[in-house]
């Protein structure tokens, strides 16, 4: 890898964590170079503006993100198995968020709805993901007799994410891991008594 490779992933991967503690459109220039320790020109040396960097970061925020849910599910062999990982790969959230600040796909969310389409948009890929991953998992999993066949795929796939997103913006909010406690054992009782085949 090359040095200014090098230097171009090291500020994406600060920006990140600066990105997701203080917000898009409350974070300056001035803050990345604080946290990477380059002045203005080493950082516009590798990006345009704060606005194609902040894609950037928010790509390199979603990978992590995804590799969380990869190495949460990679055991899984049932449907169950995988519902119930992806609760626990949330659950982990409370005391180790895959970017220092939370979940990146959350704050990016509600910081960028109206101020920045184009972090709304990444964000919004990053839910279909998800909704696709616990609608697929439903489908197989009635196929294989392990998943009530009136199961809703979709229905199940909004709430599990609402009631998770919900909760970890609340457990850091009050400072209190209870409401992503309770979401999460919530949704493992309902997966396990409504959700299971027989």
């Amino acid at each position: 890898m090359s040095k200014g490779t090098d230097t171009r992933g090291r500020i994406i991967a600060r920006a990140a964590e600066v990105f997701n503690v203080e917000g898009y459109a409350g974070t300056a220039i001035s803050d990345v170079m604080r946290a990477t320790g380059l002045e203005k020109g080493g950082i516009y040396r590798h990006f345009t503006g704060k606005d194609e960097l902040s894609l950037a970061a928010f790509d390199y925020a979603a990978e992590q993100v995804r590799r969380r849910f990869a190495a949460g599910l990679a055991g899984s062999t049932t449907a169950e198995e995988t519902l119930l990982g992806f609760v626990a790969v949330f659950r982990s959230y409370a005391h180790n968020p895959p970017v220092t600040g939370g979940c990146p796909i959350l704050n990016t969310a509600i910081d960028s709805d109206d101020t920045n389409p184009a972090l709304a948009e990444r964000a919004a890929t990053v839910i279909d993901e998800w909704r696709s991953l616990i609608r697929t998992t439903v489908a197989q999993g009635i196929m294989r007799g392990e998943i009530r066949p009136e199961t809703d795929g979709d229905a199940l796939a909004l709430l599990m994410i609402a009631a998770l997103e919900g909760a970890v913006m609340l457990a850091r909010l009050l400072r209190d891991d209870a409401p992503l406690e309770l979401a999460a054992n919530h949704l493992r009782a309902h997966i396990e008594q409504t959700v299971r085949s027989g």
